[in-house]
């Protein structure tokens, strides 16, 4: 008996130890982490449990027999993050760069498997080369055994995807199947074919990191959520976002207790500058509102016309999508409307409240928008948001001009609750439009067209520019002084707490995609 435990307690050394050498120096560097260093810091302390420490891969063709691992190339396991129980998988670059193989798969796909059975969240650590190509096919279903699990645990449990190393070919997709996928800059790449296959069929000359890195992907492609500046911060990113997100789709964030006293905030009342052109940051605002130090901004770099994030509204975590004129103006485009949809369609999921700041021109004009299918994009965030059923209130701040006052979560589309600045502009479009269209002959007529145009711009403006005439129709709730907003808020959002909304029986709807 002695012998056998002692045979046991060599072959989970190794499996500890993963790669061997190669994989011991790399616990030297200051910004990559082992696997398993990356499963103990993200968990706390103690708390994680590993399954399937002494699997091996099965595979005896290419000479592949002589090198066997214990955990075949792939960390996996439960433990509690802040106390709340998760499952995790986290690859290990030293064992077969990581490569999945079949048995390196049916690992992963256990731990989805019990993710979903016990209603837990799911992350993924990822930092492999690709499918392991010894073993073929085999390989290739393990892939699609994966996407299949991510497709059925979605809307179902939160997944979270860390990009910490390689991800390239099918790997891919896993990721961009889960709800946020984090990178590390310098150290992670994605892309479906590397720098060498694009040179071989487009001539064109790249670098992993221009091709797929996290800059490009945070800015560009928008298939990055966060980034990071090492594996350290990756995981403590991972460890904030998930303080906002609930265990799964039946349940709802808990509340964290805050002292009430700060519900007035005068500072709302100096932010919109007299000048209706002249741009201010949203993220002022928001900070206005929300708790002290909550917000947490979700793709960031990406589309900047737009703003989406959570926070904490007297202690409810809550989405925050906003427009920025800070940026673009804050018009609405095609990627800024696919960000903010599908951030919209996740909040609902996870029965996060959504809060939504108008300050919208319009949508961007130009061939290119037009060409890239504005129609079928901006659609979907007006799909996303009349969609959803969580508790829905907007608070227009300025601008909410054309077919973008519908799109922003009008009360038109089933929002909850509609508030307004008294300098909240409601209108077909802007008063200088408006005024060389409806006023076009009186003012070629006059003596001095440009004072005249002037004089039709003003009265356009007092009649029509105002939340005075949309709150009259019902369409506003109320019209509040900005100091007042996050005591509004606060109320409105506990007013909704119970919210129950019955939808039209059907199997699912037909998203513009």
């Amino acid at each position: 008996m002695q012998n056998k435990i002692q045979n046991l307690q060599d072959k989970m050394a190794l499996a500890r130890l993963g790669g061997g050498e190669k994989r011991i120096a790399t616990q030297h560097s200051k910004k990559k982490l082992t696997a398993r260093e990356r499963v103990e810091y993200l968990m706390d302390e103690g708390s994680f449990e590993e399954i399937g420490m002494l699997v091996t891969h099965r595979t005896t063709e290419f000479g592949m027999q002589k090198e066997v691992y214990y955990g075949d190339g792939v960390i996996t396991g439960y433990g509690t993050i802040n106390g709340r129980m998760v499952y995790v998988f986290a690859q290990d670059f030293t064992v077969f760069g990581g490569a999945l193989s079949e048995t390196h798969a049916e690992k992963i796909c256990k731990v989805m498997d019990l993710a979903v059975k016990t209603g837990t969240p799911m992350i993924g650590l990822n930092d492999s080369g690709g499918a392991r190509i010894q073993e073929g096919v085999r390989s290739l279903g393990g892939y699609a055994d994966i996407f299949y699990r991510n497709v059925r645990s979605s809307g179902v449990i939160p997944q979270i995807s860390a990009i910490m190393g390689p991800c390239a070919g099918g790997a891919v997709y896993s990721p961009a199947m889960t709800d946020f996928t984090m990178m590390v800059e310098n150290s992670s790449y994605m892309f479906v074919t590397g720098p060498n296959v694009v040179k071989t069929v487009t001539n064109e000359t790249v670098t992993s990191e221009e091709l797929g890195g996290a800059s490009t992907h945070s800015t560009k492609s928008g298939v990055a959520h966060i980034t990071s500046a090492n594996d350290v911060e990756c995981l403590e990113d991972i460890k904030r976002l998930l303080s906002y997100l609930p265990q799964n789709n039946t349940e709802t964030t808990p509340k964290v207790q805050i002292e009430l006293g700060t519900e007035i905030r005068e500072e709302l009342a100096h932010i919109i500058p007299e000048n209706a052109n002249k741009p201010y940051d949203m993220h002022s605002v928001i900070k206005g509102i929300i708790d002290a130090d909550s917000f947490y901004e979700v793709h960031k770099n990406y589309a900047e016309n737009i703003i989406v994030g959570f926070a904490r509204l007297g202690g409810r975590s809550i989405g925050i999508v906003a427009n920025q004129p800070n940026f673009l103006a804050g018009v609405l485009d095609v990627n800024s409307s696919i960000k903010a949809a599908r951030f919209t369609r996740f909040c609902d999921c996870f029965n996060i409240p959504l809060l939504v700041l108008v300050d919208v021109p319009g949508f961007l004009p130009g061939t290119d928008q037009e060409w890239n299918g504005i129609i079928v994009h901006g659609a979907k965030l007006l799909y996303a948001l009349s969609e959803a059923t969580v508790p829905r209130i907007t608070v227009i701040t300025r601008k909410a001009y054309g077919g973008a006052y519908d799109v922003m979560n009008s009360k038109h589309i089933g929002a909850d609750m509609n508030f307004a600045w008294p300098s909240a502009e409601i209108a077909v479009m802007g008063a200088k439009g408006a005024s060389e269209i409806i006023f076009k002959k009186e003012i070629a007529a006059a003596e001095n067209p440009a004072e005249k145009l002037l004089e039709k711009e003003a009265e356009y403006a007092e009649q029509f520019a105002t939340p005075y005439g949309a709150a009259q129709r019902g369409f506003i709730d109320e019209v509040i002084l900005p100091q007042d907003t996050r005591r509004k808020l606060i109320k409105a959002f506990s007013m909704l707490e119970n919210k129950v909304s019955d939808q039209p029986k059907r199997k699912h709807g037909n998203i513009p995609l």
